[in-house]
C-alpha cells in the first residue's frame, strides 16, 4: 500500500515539472530568439556606425537569425506562457495574437526584401537596416515590456 502513495506522488510530481517545462519552454525560447535579434542589431548598428568594419558574412548571419525568429517566433506565445521568468512580453500579445503576429509577418518580410542588398555594401546595409530596424519597433513599441 506504501508502496501506491509513493508512486502516486511520484507521478504527480512528474506531470507538475513536465506543466512548468512545458510552460517555460516556449518562454525560454522566445527569450533566446530575441536576445539573438538584439546581439545581431546591436554589430549591424555598430558596423553602419564604424565602430565595427562592414562584414558581409556578419550581415548575412544577421538576416538569416532575423528570418528564423520571424518563422518561429509567433507559435512561441501559446496561452498557457502568459507568465513566467522574467519575460518582456506584454499582455496585449494574447489580446491581439492576429496582430501581433501580422507584425511578426512584417518583420520577416522587411527582412526577407532587404536580406540580399543588405551584404552588397556598408551604403546598401544602412539602406536595408531601416525597414528591418522600423519593423522590430513596431511590434515592440505594443507588445514588449520597458526593462524593470
Amino acid at each position: 500500500m506504501k508502496f501506491r502513495w509513493v508512486l502516486a506522488a511520484g507521478l504527480a510530481a512528474a506531470a507538475v515539472a513536465t506543466s512548468v517545462l512545458a510552460q517555460s519552454e516556449p518562454i525560454a525560447t522566445r527569450m533566446a530568439l530575441m536576445k539573438g535579434n538584439n546581439d545581431n542589431a546591436r554589430n549591424v548598428s555598430q558596423m553602419i556606425r564604424g565602430q565595427q568594419p562592414f562584414d558581409p558574412a556578419k550581415v548575412d548571419a544577421a538576416f538569416a537569425q532575423w528570418a528564423e525568429t520571424a518563422q518561429k517566433l509567433p507559435a512561441q506565445f501559446p496561452p498557457d506562457s502568459k507568465t513566467g521568468q522574467k519575460s518582456r512580453a506584454a499582455p496585449a500579445i494574447w489580446d491581439n495574437k492576429q496582430d501581433f503576429d501580422a507584425k511578426a509577418a512584417a518583420f520577416g518580410k522587411a527582412v526577407a526584401e532587404n536580406r540580399a542588398k543588405a551584404r552588397n555594401s556598408l551604403d546598401d546595409l544602412k539602406l536595408a537596416f531601416a525597414p528591418v530596424n522600423d519593423a522590430c519597433d513596431n511590434c515592440h513599441k505594443d507588445y514588449r515590456l520597458s526593462q524593470r
